[in-house]
């Protein structure tokens, strides 16, 4: 699969996002010639994904919006326990930048 990490991020807002991470040489079959985050083929074939999965869940589970990071989350960045777990507030906090934009409108 190509998604390695998805963080959803919903609490007290008006609908639910992801934050995603990709396997950089599964992305890289889609687009060559871009990094993931940047690849219109990439965030085309996640939204596949993602549509899929919102036929599955109840309305208000639904995934509306996505941002595809820049990089892996990391035990060192401290975005992950060292069982590989996530840890919300330091992605939250690391990515509050991008969590905003999704909210923008």
């Amino acid at each position: 699969s190509m998604v390695t990490e998805a963080v959803l991020i919903g609490d007290r807002r008006k609908f639910l996002s992801a934050l995603i991470t990709v396997d950089p040489d599964v992305a890289k079959q889609l687009d060559s010639g871009k990094a993931a985050h940047e690849s219109d083929a990439v965030r085309k074939h996640l939204q596949t994904v993602i549509d899929d999965v919102n036929t599955q869940v109840a309305k208000v589970e639904t995934i509306k919006r996505f941002t595809v990071l820049p990089r892996q989350l990391t035990i060192e960045d401290g975005e992950l326990t060292p069982t590989l777990k996530v840890k919300r507030n330091k992605v939250n906090e690391h990515f509050a930048d991008a969590i905003e934009a999704m909210y923008a409108d």
